[in-house]
């Protein structure tokens, strides 16, 4: 009993000091945030609002949330190692594919100068030769990719934000073992946060397996993670250079319908066949080397420089699978851009506003967040008032409260403008794309906010290509039906409770 009671008093006499000094915290914290961080003006004033109007909160939420204090260094290594890479590796296959890009195909004619942005700002290598196959249901998803898994001959990467330890995850581990128990060489890298549930007797036992495991931004505390900012939330698999995918859909089973609190996931994750795949091998390459501290730059073998006769016999395969299926065998121009805290643009942001720029009939989002910032935000409001059809789709049920309502307020504001809005009720929408006048589509792992423009590291894959568009905007119709449409009216004569939670959430919209 005494000593819990001089525990106790210890943490009384902890609280009291920590109230007594709070002002100080406050003045010291302010000063460093508006002296020594290159920080946006209105996250600027948010932050100020946060430690000064929310006391101790403000700090803690600060301290999980908003240091930035080692970001330059963080990453410049990384920034440098990336612009290196992809600038010495792209250049050549560029100037051999120059003619991707002269044909009479409209999306090619029209966008020809956002593939050149692409390439000038990041190295991103502008593909030609890709079949495309989009994937709208988890469970369909995953039984393709363990399909694809077993057939691996050289080389598996994978790369989520999300693993957890369910029976997603537990039915693709038989099939590592089994492939790195026949010489297939196996990488899986995972987000300190997204991975932090799982146990690490799992990583070990998979480590002895003989799968290399990388951990990014591991936690530092057991499952405290102090580095809630600059999350890796990336989703690739790549295996033998020629096959990826990437897209929205984590390992756990919420993502195959199994969670009764989100009910039936609505993603999309796009699988890739051909030249893309060696782009999104890059990125997994560039991820891994920072992580790990493993150069696979250095072995040419994991990037196209395969014996031909391999070759040769994949591309048969692949044309016998895309003949049996029904496929369509047709070149597909694909550029993966990627994007994150390491980076001196906004490359996905950047490429969305070109996008909503250069439409001219429509425009259609599906994201389950929709935090733009001001210029996302005004270039949709100039389309919608220019006569563009702009169709946001969000879900109905909120998987992170905060964003969920900051998203209805951004929603409103669109609304106003003229454009439409629907809300998915078959379940929990987690696809994130955009598509443009049926030419041009943009999916991947980035979602419509800030926290992916600025903080998170993503990928998407940009897709020059009319039928596979069309293709894209035709499941986002059909989803229409299993959608309420966010009207004006009803937008306008929402509850008090309601206003307060989007005002509120929408003053914290710079942290989210």
């Amino acid at each position: 009993m005494a000593v819990l009671q001089l525990a106790g008093e210890g943490i009384g006499t902890g609280w009291h000091w920590l109230i007594q000094n709070i002002i100080i915290f406050n003045i010291l914290l302010s000063v460093l945030i508006i002296f020594f961080q290159r920080r946006d003006p209105k996250s600027v004033w948010t932050w100020l609002f946060a430690l000064n109007f929310i006391p101790v909160f403000g700090i803690l939420f600060y301290l999980f949330f908003g240091q930035d204090l080692r970001k330059s260094k963080m990453f410049r290594i990384k920034e440098v190692e990336d612009r290196l890479k992809y600038s010495a590796r792209n250049q050549e296959r560029i100037i051999r594919d120059a003619h991707i890009m002269d044909t009479h195909d409209p999306a090619a004619q029209d966008y020809g100068s956002l593939a050149l942005y692409n390439l000038e700002t990041s190295g991103a290598v502008l593909t030609g030769r890709n079949e495309l196959e989009i994937f709208t249901d988890g469970r369909k998803k995953f039984a393709d990719l363990r399909k694809e898994l077993r057939g691996a001959r050289r080389y598996i990467h994978i790369q989520y934000y999300i693993i957890k330890n369910d029976e997603v995850f537990h039915s693709i581990v038989p099939i590592l073992r089994e492939k790195a128990r026949e010489g297939v060489e196996v990488r899986v890298l995972v987000d300190g946060m997204g991975g932090r549930f799982m146990p690490r007797k799992l990583w070990r036992e998979l480590r002895q397996a003989g799968i290399k495991l990388g951990i990014f931004f591991p936690p530092v505390l057991g499952r405290l993670n102090f580095r809630v900012n600059y999350r890796n939330h990336r989703k690739i698999v790549v295996i033998d250079g020629n096959l990826g995918y990437v897209g929205g859909f984590n390992i756990g089973k919420e993502y195959i319908s199994k969670d009764p609190k989100f009910g039936y996931w609505r993603d999309t994750h796009l699988k890739i066949r051909g030249d893309a795949a060696l782009s999104l091998q890059i990125r997994f390459a560039l991820d891994w080397n920072y992580t790990v501290h493993e150069n696979l730059f250095l072995f040419g073998k994991y990037f196209g420089e395969a014996p031909e006769d391999e070759m040769l016999g994949k591309q048969e395969n692949r044309s016998q699978i895309a003949r049996a299926s029904g496929q369509r065998t047709d070149n597909v121009r694909i550029q993966i851009i990627s994007s994150g805290p390491d980076t001196r643009t906004k490359n996905i942001r950047d490429n969305y506003l070109e996008l909503f720029h250069k439409a001219k009939d429509h425009i259609y989002i599906q994201t389950p967040y929709f935090v733009p910032d001001d210029a996302v935000l005004s270039a949709l409001k100039i389309a919608a008032l220019s006569g563009v059809d702009v169709r946001l789709m969000i879900p109905c049920k909120p998987d992170h409260p905060f964003v969920y309502w900051a998203t209805y307020s951004y929603a409103g504001e669109l609304l106003a403008s003229g454009a439409k809005c629907y809300v998915y009720e078959n379940g929990f929408l987690h696809a994130k794309g955009v598509m443009v006048d049926g030419m041009v589509s943009c999916y991947g792992t980035a979602n419509m906010d800030i926290r992916s423009f600025e903080l998170n590291f993503e990928v998407n894959a940009l897709i020059y290509d009319e039928a596979s568009t069309e293709q894209l905007e035709q499941i986002f119709l059909d989803d229409l039906p299993h959608c309420r449409e966010l009207t004006r009216e009803s937008y306008q004569n929402r509850n008090l409770v309601i206003r307060v939670k989007e005002q509120f959430c929408r003053l914290l919209s710079p942290l989210l």
